[in-house]
């Protein structure tokens, strides 16, 4: 394994390299998108019968939508809320056709360049007001959340060790976080990973709350005090490392990861739909351009081999697979593939109803939980599947906030309710797995 080399100084750590590149590179570099957006709408629709939903995966199809949820136009279906993102140009199309067929719709965002600008602005602005401390209520680019990496390898030696279990396609280190007090006996282990799919921001942002909740809370915190004393978490703030540091810089909306085909032109593969486990069936594409692509073979992107082999090697100990996805508000487990009930579902299912009764006493946010397939929508090879599949008994998917009034651009003052809320969520599985787990 790969350990971090010496970290830069204090105040170079904390140093946000966003409001360096908009000081000091040309206007534009740090994630402006070039007017991009500009007049682009979402806007959602519910199909009220077969017939609607057919003509809405005709249209969609012909005018190439980007489907925000769900996340493949063959999931579009009668009663499916469908959330679209669609161009200034295609807009009117689209509308025409709704108001000519008698389609409800709802405008989500009207104007989708205006919405990013003002995350764009709000993130300048308080990442300004705090050049010399790490603030977990704004979301980070990856070089920050690189620099915190290397500052929490430094500062935290009792309960912290960073390293790296192999690179990206583009060539970046893919860190992962070993969270717990220091061993030689043997320690059951809870993996957490967050950023998949590139666009989904709030995921990273957890990974770095979840982290810094634990260090804070570890000696006044009775609960916590025994999870890390038992456990270790290895934390992957980034899956999909090459993805997000795009969505930053070029498309804010980018969700596959950035590998490149000669024989096609579009680039990146669905991390989560690239793993060993009924490999491209239902839910998932085997068209490059499609969002749900799942690659030329199994683990065919280094993020998801090195995650694999990692976790392969760690099997026997791992307990507990948890992934952080958004939007939908909710908790889901095994299957995603296929309509079946798990072995241990009655223990799965006492720790997810649990979880999302615990995550709702906070701010009264609801979850739905139960199985993937059934709550969501059938997907093969994804991650938590293969999780499950490799012996690890606790698998399980978040789909954070919210359930579409934001989407993927969820403000940054929700940052801190829905990491709190589901910090106890997470709390509440992994004590069931201290108690109840063989």
């Amino acid at each position: 394994m790969k350990f971090l080399g010496s970290p830069r100084s204090h105040t170079a750590a904390f140093l946000p390299v966003c409001w360096l590149l908009l000081n000091i590179l040309k206007p534009g570099q740090c994630h402006s998108y070039d007017n991009r957006y500009a007049g682009d709408k979402v806007i959602r629709l519910i199909p009220k019968s077969e017939e609607e939903a057919l003509a809405l995966k005709k249209i969609y199809h012909q005018l190439k939508v980007d489907l925000w949820q769900p996340s493949s136009i063959s999931y579009v279906s009668e009663g499916t809320i469908t959330d679209v993102h669609i161009s200034q140009n295609a807009s009117r199309t689209l509308l025409a056709f709704l108001q000519e067929t008698h389609i409800y719709y709802k405008v989500l965002i009207e104007d989708l360049q205006k919405a990013v600008e003002n995350e764009n602005s709000l993130q300048t602005q308080r990442n300004r007001r705090s050049l010399s401390e790490y603030n977990y209520e704004v979301y980070h680019s990856l070089e920050d959340i690189q620099s915190w990496l290397h500052h929490l390898n430094q500062t935290q030696p009792g309960l912290v060790r960073v390293f790296s279990i192999g690179r990206s396609y583009e060539g970046r280190p893919l860190f992962i976080i070993q969270l717990g007090r220091k061993s030689r006996a043997y320690k059951r282990a809870v993996w957490i990973d967050c950023g998949i799919h590139a666009r989904e921001w709030i995921g990273p942002a957890f990974c770095q709350w979840f982290v810094r909740e634990a260090i804070l809370t570890y000696k006044t915190d009775p609960a916590m005090k025994k999870m890390l004393n038992h456990l270790y978490f290895y934390i992957m703030p980034v899956f999909n490392v090459d993805g997000y540091h795009f969505s930053w810089t070029h498309d804010r909306f980018w969700r596959k990861t950035r590998s490149r085909d000669s024989k096609f032109r579009c680039r990146g593969v669905d991390a989560n739909r690239n793993w060993k486990v009924k490999w491209c069936n239902e839910g998932a594409s085997a068209h490059p351009c499609d969002d749900t692509y799942c690659g030329p073979f199994p683990e065919s992107e280094p993020e998801v081999k090195a995650v694999a082999n990692f976790l392969r090697k760690h099997r026997k100990h791992i307990r507990a697979y948890l992934s952080f996805h958004a939007y939908a508000q909710m908790l889901l487990y095994p299957y995603s593939y296929k309509y079946a009930t798990i072995p241990n579902f009655s223990c799965v299912e006492f720790a997810a109803h649990k979880a999302v009764k615990a995550l709702r006493s906070v701010h009264g946010i609801r979850y739905r939980h139960g199985p993937a397939s059934q709550t969501l929508y059938v997907s093969s090879g994804n991650s938590m599947d293969w999780a499950y599949k490799n012996g690890i008994p606790y698998a399980f998917a978040f789909e954070l906030r919210d359930t579409g009034h934001f989407g993927f651009l969820l403000p940054e003052m929700l940052i801190k309710p829905t990491c709190t809320e589901t910090m106890l969520a997470v709390k509440n599985i992994t004590m069931h797995l201290l108690k109840k787990c063989p």
